[in-house]
């Protein structure tokens, strides 16, 4: 396990914009509650509190990988309109103590699905 530094840091805040994550026409998440994960140099990523998607449409997968920050991901497919995404979720379900804060959430591989931020309210 590695904790975040000024080597390589990482900062969790409240999105105060509305997330919705659209795949192929079908609205998966919608939340005024996403959290933005920002780690060094990479893209932005949305952490979208499983109780606002659509955990029907999702299916676990076996794919499991390893990150020293933040712990193991699971990975789950998104079955919408008789298509399969494979592997277009992915969940710290119980992530290491210093990123506590996106267990219970989900991600989105945003060359998977379309994810919008639109005006809270």
């Amino acid at each position: 396990m590695k904790i975040p530094g000024p080597d390589h840091p990482i900062t969790i805040t409240p999105n105060p914009r509305r997330v919705r994550v659209i795949a192929d026409g079908v609205i998966i998440a919608d939340t005024t509650r996403a959290l933005t994960l920002k780690e060094a140099s990479y893209p932005a990523v949305h952490y979208v509190p499983r109780a606002d998607a659509n955990m029907a449409a999702l299916q676990k997968t076996d794919r499991v990988t390893h990150c020293p920050y933040k712990g193991d991901a699971s990975y789950f497919n998104i079955a919408v309109g008789g298509k399969t995404l494979d592997n277009a979720i992915w969940s710290y379900e119980t992530p290491f103590p210093a990123m506590a804060e996106i267990a219970g959430h989900l991600a989105f591989y945003p060359d998977k699905v379309r994810i919008e931020e639109v005006a809270a309210g």
